[in-house]
């Protein structure tokens, strides 16, 4: 743990709790969308998604780059943990210094964020974390399903380029019925067919994230208890 990240003003502080949600769910939304061979269009790519989620019991991955909150470019580290059928998923924060040591924690009825520096685990309904992210209606718990992918993301197919000889699939999200201009971007290989770059993008085309998928291993034996487990002693505060 950084030092500095001791001396953060509280105002600062706060702010930093419910950045991480806003910012990243609409790219993890994105992330589980591990398509099939054969995928041509962002239709076929949805609707294969049921079908590749099935023989991924467990997912994860470390999303690395950089990120911009409160209108300055922060690194950004963390490691993403998922188990699609049980919905749950764990995120763990490196960096930046402010969130090092956070983990934010989802399942069926709440999301749960620890904060190291406080000790504090706040806990908040779904709907009510969907709403103040901009993605009012979205059940976190089935990211892998594409009826309700469908139902509540226009996504389309912006083009394809190939590296070291293998297509690589570009898709754009925007989320329906939500108060906000943030889009997603997601780059998929057919390398193994996963994603290997993730971009979040508001007004004006500002690019407000861009990151880097590494270390992606499906099936490595996560279990609901080890992704949800936070510190015991932790005080619990309910939103």
């Amino acid at each position: 743990m950084n030092p500095a990240s001791a001396t953060l003003p509280p105002s600062h502080e706060r702010r930093w709790k419910t950045d991480p949600v806003k910012r990243i769910l609409p790219l993890l939304t994105l992330a589980v969308l591990a398509p099939t061979a054969g995928a041509q269009t962002a239709q076929d790519i949805l609707k294969n998604v049921d079908a590749a989620q099935k023989s991924a019991r467990d997912v994860s991955f470390r999303l690395s780059g950089t990120a911009s909150f409160q209108s300055a470019n922060q690194k950004l580290d963390l490691t993403l943990k998922s188990i699609p059928a049980q919905g749950v998923a764990r995120l763990q924060f490196a960096a930046p210094d402010a969130l090092a040591d956070n983990i934010v924690v989802t399942d069926k009825n709440e999301i749960r964020q620890y904060l190291f520096l406080t000790n504090q685990v706040t806990v908040t309904p779904i709907k009510k974390a969907a709403e103040s992210a901009g993605l009012a209606g979205l059940d976190f718990t089935q990211l892998a399903n594409t009826t309700t992918l469908l139902g509540q993301y226009n996504v389309k197919l912006l083009g394809s380029t190939t590296v070291g000889g293998k297509k690589v699939y570009q898709l754009e999200a925007t989320p329906k019925n939500a108060n906000s201009s943030d889009r997603a971007r997601v780059w998929i290989t057919e390398a193994g067919w996963r994603p290997t770059r993730l971009q979040l993008v508001g007004t004006g085309n500002k690019v407000l994230a861009d990151l880097t998928i590494s270390n992606y291993k499906v099936n490595s034996g996560l279990t609901a208890a080890g992704l949800t487990a936070l510190p015991k002693d932790a005080q619990i505060i309910r939103q």
